[in-house]
């Protein structure tokens, strides 16, 4: 009788039709597959259960979370290895399986899968799913603090791990092969303060401010008073204690509070960076408005933002499963078109887009790096599940970045007056 992992490999080809392109161990010890030095790790039959009953990127993000399957090895191999079985299948694969699935033999294959995995019921998810009541009434101010507060309150002792000293939680900018990540973050930092040409008593609010950094970067290099915003209390926190640290608690505001209600306009500059991600596509042209609303006649909004490819059909998105459960809830990408569009609905004039897509490819494998190196002390932060879905989340982005299947922008917009005169530069990116 075939080993287990030789049976799990050749009934997982003749389902998916396609060769397995990755080695197996499974949970007797035993291997199969293309000779590899980076090996997928089936430790045991709830892997399998957790995969057929909900197959697909939930079910493998569920047995990851929960410790069912492991990779010994190069990470980025074996998710780049399984990206074309599961991320990458077009609509015609997709067709290609259903098609499949009605021949007896391949549902000879499946019921055979179901006698490896064992009994049914699937165990129940991890503890770090987040648990769903229904996809109504999404972005309010209730579900939206809610939502922040899964991703961000998780210990900022965390946070610092895995982000290092500049607890910049976004993509750094490279200015050169040498750039080091606290480097890069703080040349990213500098770049947005040029953009909104921040200069003394000018006021600057930062929405989703983070751990403080923008705010403590444009006001003690440019002189400017800030008020930041975030819905995290941890965030807040910690952020409160580096403006006293700094001495600038008479220059730096920082609220829990939602952007829609920030009403003490006008500002002369918005810098919103790795927070639009979390505004949801019905309520991006509300955020569109208010921000300019907030703003002064000839204010700069820099709008710093992951952004997906455009599909032939848009009402077919669909949020990703894993990061929607385990990462940003209700989390959305839109297009750059959709979202440059939407700005100029809400009275902007875009000025400038920078594309920074392979920079945060590099940033992604920083922060992996970082967490890796410190594993052990992760866990004493953390639940091991909650720092398995940090690795598996920052790695397969940092693919999705290097493959072109996500990108991130610096959008430029200004409060153009009636006059058109915009107090921009004559000639763009006189920040460089």
């Amino acid at each position: 009788m075939q080993d287990a992992a030789q049976r799990l490999k050749n009934l997982v080809e003749q389902l998916l039709g396609a060769e397995l392109p990755v080695r197996l161990r499974a949970w007797d010890g035993s291997e199969a597959g293309p000779p590899s030095a980076s090996v997928l790790v089936v430790r045991n039959r709830r892997a399998l259960r957790r995969l057929l009953w909900k197959p697909g990127e939930l079910g493998l993000a569920r047995a990851w979370v929960a410790g069912d399957l492991d990779v010994e090895g190069d990470l980025y191999a074996v998710l780049d290895a399984v990206a074309g079985l599961i991320w990458e299948r077009d609509e015609d694969d997709r067709r290609s399986l259903a098609e499949a699935a009605k021949d007896p033999a391949v549902r000879a294959a499946f019921r055979e899968l179901l006698k490896m995995a064992g009994p049914y019921p699937p165990p129940a998810p991890p503890a770090e799913e987040r648990r769903r009541r229904g996809r109504l009434h999404r972005h309010t101010k209730d579900s939206d603090k809610q939502a922040i507060s899964h991703h961000y309150d998780v210990g900022n002792d965390f946070y610092e791990l895995v982000l290092g000293p500049s607890m910049v939680y976004s993509c750094a900018y490279f200015a050169s092969d040498e750039a080091t990540l606290e480097s890069a973050q703080r040349d990213k930092l500098e770049l947005i303060s040029r953009k909104l040409g921040l200069k003394p008593g000018m006021r600057l609010l930062d929405v989703g401010c983070g751990w403080g950094s923008m705010a403590i970067h444009a006001a003690r290099e440019h002189g400017v008073s800030v008020v930041g915003v975030t819905l995290s209390q941890e965030q807040a926190a910690y952020a409160r204690k580096r403006v006293a640290d700094e001495g600038l608690t008479d220059r730096i505001e920082i609220r829990v509070q939602d952007y829609r209600d920030v009403r003490d306009g006008p500002y002369d500059a918005i810098s919103s960076i790795g927070m639009a991600e979390h505004v949801g596509a019905e309520r991006y042209l509300e955020y569109a408005s208010d921000l300019y609303a907030l703003l002064a006649p000839g204010g700069r909004l820099l709008n710093h933002q992951i952004a997906r490819r455009p599909q032939e059909d848009e009402s077919t998105y669909e949020v990703d499963e894993f990061i929607d459960a385990y990462v940003f809830p209700d989390g959305e990408l839109a297009p750059l078109g959709t979202t440059t569009g939407l700005l100029e609905r809400a009275g902007f004039e875009v000025r400038d887009i920078e594309a920074i897509r392979p920079h945060y490819a590099l940033t992604l494998r920083q922060w992996v790096r970082n967490l890796e190196a410190r594993w052990p002390e992760a866990l004493k932060l953390v639940s091991p599940g909650r720092a398995r879905v940090w690795r598996l989340y920052m790695a397969a982005s940092a693919l999705s970045f290097e493959r072109n299947r996500i990108g991130v922008n610096q959008i430029l917009a200004v409060k153009t007056p009636v006059s058109g005169v915009s107090g921009m530069p004559l000639r763009a990116r006189t920040w460089n």
